[in-house]
């Protein structure tokens, strides 16, 4: 799934025009019992474009959004662009219109939908997309998400083995399997490998606890790419102010604590695997 934006380049979108062209099946999961659920929205890849009567020469841009609060009738939001991806011109969007689920009609009106594609594939396969500019980072674009596969973002650090042995137990429960980056050693230079299991994984969960560095940095490759992320903590001070809007699960790290960590993260697992993959 992917955010569409027309019209909305001020970080506002009014609230009735929120979800409009976006299909029952969809509208109810980001919307339960009708009203929205803006964490069901900030981890979804983000496509922005003017209308395009009022283009001025812009583009589209691809992201994500994040801060999603509702003031009054307007819905106001960030919008964070991929860098990996530059402005895409909007003659090339209206060519892969019928691909990316676009009507006619939606080009000429400001609205905020929701659609049932996967716009970095698409955008790949059409090779509108470009390859990152850096070499650090190298996606295994040509290789698919596995629906089953979760990714672990954690310090490597023998006081998390009872954390991740209990994200197994609670992945395992649901039907599903998980790794880190050290269960596994496909390329020489260890960043490859972390990249490739965060493309491939389906939902990536991230131990924020300790302000680790790699953390932050493997949890922001995961939402640049639009997986869903499981954040969790042992303490709330430990998620950076960037990250604040998006939920976290808290967990004490004795017996009861990860007793509670383990039916948390089952519990969202089981809801973000109910619905159809990104």
């Amino acid at each position: 799934m992917y955010n569409l934006l027309v019209g909305l380049l001020d970080g506002e979108a009014l609230k009735e025009r929120v979800v409009e062209y976006t299909d029952d099946v969809i509208r109810e999961y980001i919307s339960p019992g009708g009203r929205l659920d803006p964490s069901r929205l900030v981890n979804l890849p983000t496509l922005v474009m003017p209308e395009i009567d009022y283009a001025d020469g812009q583009g589209a841009r691809i992201g994500h959004v994040e801060s999603i609060v509702l003031s009054g009738r307007t819905y106001r939001f960030r919008f964070v662009s991929n860098p990996a991806i530059p402005e895409i011109p909007l003659t090339k969007i209206s060519t892969l219109s019928n691909r990316l689920g676009i009507t006619d009609w939606e080009f000429r009106r400001t609205h905020w939908a929701v659609k049932d594609v996967d716009l970095y594939r698409t955008l790949h396969e059409a090779h509108v997309s470009a390859p990152p500019a850096s070499e650090v980072l190298r996606f295994p674009v040509n290789r698919p998400q596995e629906a089953d596969l979760v990714a672990i973002m954690m310090p490597f650090d023998a006081r998390f083995g009872p954390v991740y042995e209990v994200l197994r137990e609670a992945t395992t429960d649901v039907g599903l399997r998980c790794y880190r980056a050290d269960d596994i050693w496909e390329h020489n230079h260890i960043m490859d490998d972390v990249t490739s299991l965060i493309w491939r994984s389906r939902v990536v969960i991230s131990d924020l606890t300790g302000k680790n560095p790699n953390v932050f940095y493997e949890t922001g490759i995961a939402h640049s790419i639009g997986r869903d992320v499981i954040q969790i903590a042992q303490s709330s001070n430990d998620v950076p102010f960037d990250l604040r809007s998006i939920r976290s699960i808290c967990y004490l790290s004795n017996n009861e604590g990860l007793g509670h960590l383990k039916k948390q993260v089952s519990d969202r697992l089981r809801d973000l695997v109910s619905r159809p993959s990104p």
